[in-house]
């Protein structure tokens, strides 16, 4: 198999993986708490965090474990993804989101096909959605080497609880959760919102990432501020 199919497979898959997770961990969370939101919120949090770390340890080293358009196109303009390839991964992405959705349906025994009917919308929100992506880049761009994968579950864990929107900061996560009518779903009326401010915030968390990085001088006039080590 050569490198491409390869690597558009783990983008699936993991994305798929994840989408599982999430919405699996929702209905199973919702059926299990009583009708008490926090605690389900607080079951799909922790299930989100491991689920995520576990699949960048998986499938990092063979795609770059993006699962996510708004981390591949960052990638695509930052040249460390082929820009040939960006369109290629966000398809791989899309379908493994809808595949997952599926199969966590089937797992809890619930029609394969529907439609969210949670209708999740308004500045609040997608200022939410702007500030969790723009978060999840920068962690990602500045994370030490070998540590991303801790560093993106525990800001996500973090992030279903500190935003307005539950942090879904994933143009491919609202893809697929549209068509899960369950906890953790997203109306289709309310997707393009999402997706255009998670757009909007990886652009930002790009920006903040370029600000934070030293200053080039010419040869002969090192830097004053040395690196940190942060850069992978």
């Amino acid at each position: 198999m050569s490198d491409l199919p390869r690597k558009l497979l783990a983008e699936a898959l993991g994305t798929a993986l994840l989408l599982a997770v999430v919405i699996g961990s929702g209905i199973m969370a919702e059926r299990l708490s009583g009708g008490n939101v926090a605690i389900a919120l607080l079951a799909n949090t922790l299930a989100t965090v491991g689920g995520l770390y576990i699949l960048i340890e998986v499938f990092g080293p063979i795609s770059g474990a993006h699962f996510n358009p708004a981390v591949s196109a960052v990638m695509a303009w930052r040249r460390e993804l082929p820009a040939a390839s960006l369109a290629p991964y966000i398809v791989a992405q899309l379908v493994g989101a809808l595949l997952g959705a599926w199969l966590a349906h089937a797992m809890f025994d619930m029609g394969i096909l529907q439609f969210s009917a949670k209708v999740r919308s308004g500045a609040g929100q997608w200022i939410a959605e702007a500030v969790a992506t723009a978060g999840l880049l920068l962690v990602i761009l500045r994370a030490p080497a070998g540590r991303a994968s801790a560093m993106v579950a525990a800001y996500i864990g973090a992030a279903y609880w500190f935003t307005a929107s539950t942090s879904f900061a994933n143009p491919a996560a609202v893809f697929g959760r549209m068509f899960s009518d369950s906890f953790a779903g997203i109306a289709p009326a309310s997707a393009p919102g999402f997706a255009l401010a998670e757009l909007i915030g990886a652009a930002i968390g790009l920006a903040i990432h370029n600000a934070l990085e030293p200053r080039r001088h010419p040869a002969g006039h090192p830097n004053v501020i040395e690196s940190s080590g942060q850069r992978r």
